[in-house]
């Protein structure tokens, strides 16, 4: 036991946890959950990532390491038309499908098909008008915002984890110093509260089979490959069984689904936490312990988000999604025989055209796929 394995565990919770926290806070007005579904949501997913990663690390001695979807969450607070009931029925539709994904293997390879640029340009999508929305709230109230835009950008060269932490215990400050908080409640108790799902077609396929792709291609399958470059063989199964099972019992609670950790993941995965990887798995009860005293602590956070200025809630979200922005548009980009089909997904998603009551992404997503289908078809054409 080294102390770096503590260390390694609270900053990757912190990190997961405090990042983009205001984006599930955020996701949860969207759709017009009450702070008691809200708090009861956060609850629902810190212990849903410290028994899974407790559980996952203990049963296979690896740095297994879960987090919730955040570009799912961007998904949601994107969407329109949505309300706690449908979006519950959305929640369990993607796990009921990360579930059928770990027990049938030829889904598995299906999904691992899917053109990973394609999948790349609708999350660019989902996430490219959170990114701007910090400078439409910067133009807004630039004594409050542009500050931390300048600090995040200095912060970010120091340590590119702490920066989004670095802008959220300023700005939370900032706030308070400017006078734009608003009033606190005066009880702030971990609670849980269950939400009946409403299965509507609409949202199945506007934002539960999205959010399905989205959680299986920027987060399991990053967090996998992130496994494999530190040297382990990812029991990928059994991940995919676990979090999906997380998932399904925590929806009702309001809760966005659960999956394997990419970025963060990487902070318990390297020789800076062990030099031995057969110790670095010990992270992985500190993890869930950290986890289970921010559910403890968690209504008071949700609380305190809810009462910042909403333009503050959009710079902290916005800047936490920068990163994931850049590798979803290198990642877009990068097959440039693919490079129009992953443009036009990209413009489709980022417009929030919403046709029949399905969302966007939903239909980026097909005009990606449709238009890299008419490319092939013609190429076949020619060479024959």
């Amino acid at each position: 036991m080294r102390s770096s394995v503590v260390t390694s565990a609270v900053v990757a919770a912190l990190v997961g946890f405090g990042g983009t926290l205001a984006l599930i806070v955020a996701a949860a007005q969207a759709v017009g959950a009450t702070p008691a579904q809200t708090v009861s949501g956060v609850i629902g997913l810190c212990l849903s990532m410290a028994l899974t990663s407790a559980f996952l690390g203990w049963r296979h001695r690896m740095p297994i390491i879960t987090a919730w979807t955040t570009p799912g969450a961007a998904l949601i607070a994107g969407s329109h038309g949505l309300t706690p009931e449908t979006v519950v029925g959305a929640f369990l539709l993607a796990g009921v499908l990360i579930l059928v994904t770990a027990a049938v293997k030829p889904l598995g390879t299906l999904v691992q098909r899917l053109p990973v640029s394609i999948a790349a340009a609708m999350l660019a999508g989902v996430l490219f008008r959170f990114c701007t929305a910090v400078f439409t709230a910067g133009q807004a109230d630039p004594l409050l915002v542009l500050p931390l835009v300048l600090i995040f950008l200095v912060a970010r060269r120091i340590s590119p984890f702490g920066s989004v932490l670095a802008v959220l215990a300023i700005g939370i400050a900032l706030a308070f110093f400017l006078g734009r908080v608003g009033p606190l409640p005066a009880g702030t108790w971990p609670t849980l509260e269950l939400i009946a799902p409403r299965f509507d077609l609409h949202a199945l396929i506007g934002i539960g089979l999205p959010l399905y792709v989205v959680t299986m291609a920027s987060q399991n399958l990053p967090g996998l490959a992130v496994l494999q470059a530190a040297g382990y063989k990812p029991p990928t199964q059994s991940i995919l069984a676990a979090t999906a099972v997380a998932s399904l019992i925590t929806a009702p609670l309001g809760s966005l689904t659960s999956n394997l950790a990419a970025i963060t993941a990487s902070i318990c995965t390297g020789p800076d936490t062990h030099p031995d990887p057969a110790k670095r798995w010990m992270t992985t009860p500190f993890y869930a312990l950290s986890y289970l005293v921010l559910a403890a602590g968690g209504a008071f956070v949700v609380a305190l988000i809810a009462a910042l200025p909403p333009g503050l809630v959009a710079t902290f979200a916005g800047l936490a999604l920068l990163a994931p922005l850049v590798n979803a548009l290198g990642t877009a980009m990068g097959d440039t025989a693919k490079r129009f089909p992953a443009v036009l997904t990209l413009a489709v998603t980022a417009s929030g055209v919403s046709l029949l009551d399905i969302g966007s992404a939903f239909w980026g997503l097909a005009a990606g796929l449709i238009a890299l289908g008419v490319e092939h078809a013609g190429a076949r054409r020619r060479a024959a």
